[in-house]
């Protein structure tokens, strides 16, 4: 899927919208991709002149690949954060760096479910954890 595929699942909105590909294999893991072009919003003060993206935002992005991962079910409901458990930053990812996300969903109690995470940047890992979330009506 590519951006515009996305959008059709994901309530995201740029400058929000942070997966720009992602495909699904048979196993059930999904494989995202983003690209830093250094001109993101979450740069600009983070940190001038060594502009590292946010922690917070790299979680952001692991969810994202991670409520692609339910389909069509996601469609016309919001999905929020419930956990972040296990969370933890290996390397620094920076503009012009390519990260590669994958995800799988591990569990699921009705409108809750628990993921695992990890994204990388070539072969380092830069963040790994497990993610909970829950789908809203609207």
């Amino acid at each position: 899927m590519n951006r515009e595929e996305i959008k059709n699942l994901l309530p995201h909105r740029e400058p929000m919208l942070l997966v720009d590909e992602i495909t699904v294999d048979e196993e059930g893991t999904a494989h995202g991709l983003y690209r830093v072009r250094g001109d993101e919003f979450f740069l600009q003060g983070h940190f001038p002149g060594n502009p590292v993206v946010p922690g917070v935002i790299l979680c952001e992005i692991m969810a994202q690949a991670c409520g692609l991962l339910i389909g069509d079910e996601i469609k016309g409901k919001t999905p929020v954060y419930t956990g972040l458990d296990k969370v933890r930053f290996r390397n620094s990812v920076r503009p012009g760096d390519e990260i590669r996300v994958t995800a799988r969903i591990e569990r699921r109690m009705g409108n809750f479910f628990f993921a695992a995470a990890e994204a990388h940047v070539g072969d380092k890992l830069c963040v790994q954890g497990k993610l909970s979330f829950a789908l809203l009506e609207g």
